[in-house]
């Protein structure tokens, strides 16, 4: 039986994790998780599988939950730190860092030097310090298994091959909802949580339709496989159900297909290197018809040649990049900026960088704060007029 933690357990990759689990009780055991505030969800989820621990954000979620679970016995932390004793427990064989933002770093570099397997569905934490972390995951011998779609299929496709054979990796992308949109400036919150075909976390739902999404995950391959970015492309398939294709020297192309249910990676990911029966709904190629590609329209969807060009200059860009955009995401989200502003702020604060070329977790830590902060200033002057100061080191 495989023991498993979760950080972000009230969250949509969290929730689906627990879905698998509890139908293969056989197979897993809980032993920890952790949340922001969701506290009656987190609640029900303790009852339901009685973790020995639980994390939440801050002491006002924690005597919340102790209310709720009062006379239930089951250690309670809060904070950064309670989340990172979390990822460090003794007696866990996986730990699934499915915490969204920056926020997850710190907590999977704990489990990482405690020598625990990852399941990562937190792409921030590899685009902000990707190298740091690959070079640590292999100091410490732990695997990094790829909970994301598209890597999970890469992930697939690679599984056994000689790293000779791959000439590049193809991510797809669904396109989100306005592929072919032509006004993109009067875009609403309402509007960019319509996705087409995946059931997604607010965040990340916004970041598929900015196309930011695949430009974090192209930096996220970068690392995970240990290609060059000019080697890593984009197509947009709309119906996405090829979720990312491997081509090989030869010229053949392989490719991993599924109904889009994101249960399908996270049971990979948990019971690796098997596989579970009957996890989602089997394909039926007939009924869906045909399958059809485009290129990525760059001059509208701005985002992803923004994660080219931070990958291209490295060092503490990707933060930044990242940073920038979990500011811009929030306050559309909240309706402070347009949906158009997104890649303004974010190309703005770049601009106004200067990256460390080749940082410490530390600077990769004072990177992600500067981000937020020259973003959350770009924002608070809507007609960007302010400028940001340079960053100092």
């Amino acid at each position: 039986m495989k023991r498993i933690a979760i950080l972000g357990s009230t969250g949509s990759i969290g929730v689906q994790c627990l879905q698998v689990i509890q139908r293969y009780p056989e197979k897993f055991k809980v032993r920890a998780l952790s949340a922001g505030r969701n506290v009656n969800l987190l609640a029900e989820q303790v009852l339901q599988f009685k973790p020995e621990a639980v994390s939440v954000r801050d002491a006002d979620a924690a005597a919340q939950l102790e209310e709720l679970l009062k006379g239930y016995d089951v250690e309670i932390l809060s904070g950064e730190q309670g989340h990172i004793q979390i990822a460090g427990m003794a007696d866990v064989d996986l730990l699934v860092s499915a915490m969204v933002g920056a926020a997850g770093l710190a907590p999977t570099i704990a489990a990482i030097k405690c020598g625990r397997d990852i399941a990562l569905a937190n792409k921030e934490t590899l685009v902000a310090a990707g190298r740091i972390m690959m070079d640590m995951a292999k100091e410490y011998g732990v695997k990094i298994l790829p909970i994301d779609s598209e890597h999970n299929a890469v992930f697939q496709c690679i599984h056994g091959r000689d790293k000779a054979e791959i000439r590049r990796i193809i991510l797809t992308a669904s396109g989100g909802p306005f592929c072919h949109r032509k006004d993109l400036e009067s875009i609403t919150p309402d509007d960019a949580l319509k996705h087409p075909t995946w059931s997604m976390g607010a965040k990340i739902t916004i970041d598929s339709a900015t196309l930011m999404n695949k430009g974090l995950e192209v930096i996220e391959a970068h690392h995970l496989f240990g290609m060059p970015a000019e080697d890593i492309g984009v197509v947009v398939h709309p119906q996405s159900i090829i979720h990312s294709m491997v081509e090989l020297v030869d010229g053949g192309v392989i490719a991993q297909l599924s109904v889009p249910d994101m249960k399908a990676p996270i049971a990979y990911c948990l019971s690796f290197p098997e596989r579970l029966d009957g996890v989602i709904e089997r394909l039926n190629l007939a009924a869906i018809g045909h399958l059809s590609f485009e290129e990525p329209d760059t001059d509208r969807f701005p985002c992803l040649q923004l994660a080219y060009a931070a990958i291209k200059i490295g060092g503490t860009m990707p933060a930044v990049l990242n940073a920038a955009n979990e500011v811009a995401v929030s306050k559309f989200l909240a309706r402070e900026i347009g949906f158009m502003d997104i890649p303004r702020v974010i190309k703005q604060v770049m601009d106004s960088h200067k990256p460390i070329p080749a940082p410490s977790i530390d600077d990769i830590f004072a990177a992600t704060e500067w981000g937020k902060d020259a973003a959350t200033l770009l924002v608070h002057d809507n007609q960007g007029r302010v400028g940001i100061a340079h960053q100092s080191h």
